[in-house]
């Protein structure tokens, strides 16, 4: 199957076989396979199973993968154990049983333990094996990890995802991927079955850069959002009503239609914790001062979710800035 030249893959209505033909060279001029990828076949471990990593994984083995986990917690694996995945006592130990691995965990200093560390999963891979990491983290760790793979004959991935907690449910994210584009497009099987826009933004480290756009975007947004509705609070409007009129035209947005019902509702479970958000508008920021960019409604929406999680929001869901936006004024959101 090819892949259009938009880069932009649409996950076919029955299950495809994909094999990987073309061979890559590491530093040391050996060869690389790219391995092949398809249900039944390839061994897939999965490191992380918060919010979104238990969906995302239990959609692999609905797919029919053979999926082996590890997680810090391993109660929080329960639900993915009681499926049939199998489970390891460490990054290494799983790399070792996989051909695949995933990780997405909560920082950069995650990813590097669960993929550099002494334990971690690239000491546990043989040449040909492939790490994923799909959590949101730094471009420059994603060069450092592809280079590390490289050396040793392993591919990388950087695949960072947009969605929510209620995109990983639904299979529904877009996924953003850096990298060879030999190892991404064997890879596509595995990430048919967890999102919908898949798209290769380019080499090791693009993925994490295009998810830093995307952050950058939701980060003053959420403000926009939270704002109005305070207003259409304090102006006397049934905020029900309001949501039917303004949500459907220009002010629409992915956060107003998923997430403005939810404050109204004062449900600020997390979809995506405040305290990642923060790290993530971190990198952001920290990028942007590389690249001599001024980016004042970014630092600005990062100061404010700081005091949200001063308030201890930090581990509510990222529309909970509503309540560090109101106490500004004065208003019990949740009380009102």
């Amino acid at each position: 199957m090819e892949l259009p030249k938009t880069g932009r893959y649409t996950a076919p209505p029955v299950r495809r076989r994909f094999v990987a033909t073309t061979i890559l060279s590491d530093n040391k001029g050996d060869t690389m396979a790219v391995p092949v990828m398809a249900p039944g076949k390839t061994k897939i471990g999965w490191i992380g199973t918060g919010v979104m990593g238990n969906s995302m994984a239990g959609h692999l083995l609905a797919a029919g993968f053979a999926v082996s986990v590890y997680t810090r917690t391993k109660a929080k694996a329960d639900p993915l154990l009681s499926k049939g995945a199998g489970w390891a006592e460490s990054p290494k130990a799983l790399a070792e049983q996989s051909d695949v691995i995933f990780s997405i965990v909560g920082f950069p200093s995650d990813v590097r333990e669960v993929m550099l560390g002494t334990n971690g999963a690239l000491a546990g891979s043989k040449s040909g094996n492939v790490l994923i990491d799909m959590t949101t983290s730094e471009p420059s760790l994603a060069v450092e990890i592809a280079e590390a793979a490289k050396a040793k004959g392993v591919f990388s991935v950087d695949a960072p995802v947009s969605g929510g907690d209620i995109g990983a449910k639904n299979a529904a994210l877009s996924i953003m991927v850096g990298g060879d584009k030999e190892a991404v497009d064997a890879l596509q099987p595995c990430f048919a079955a967890m999102g919908k826009t898949i798209i290769h933004q380019g080499g090791p480290g693009a993925g994490q850069h295009t998810k830093m756009v995307n952050q950058i975007l939701i980060a003053s947004n959420m403000v926009g959002v939270c704002e109005a509705l305070l207003y259409g609070y304090k102006s006397g409007l049934d905020l029900e009503t309001v949501m039917k009129s303004v949500s459907v035209g220009a002010a629409g947005s992915w956060s107003l239609s998923n997430l403005g019902p939810r404050i109204m509702a004062n449900n600020f479970d997390p979809g995506f914790f405040v305290e990642h958000f923060i790290k993530d508008m971190g990198i952001a920021l920290d990028e942007s001062k590389r690249m001599n960019l001024a980016l004042p409604g970014l630092a600005l929406s990062h100061q404010l979710y700081l005091s949200l999680k001063a308030q201890g929001g930090g581990r509510l869901g990222t529309h909970a800035l509503q309540l560090a936006l109101a106490r500004l004024s004065d208003v019990d959101w949740k009380g009102r």
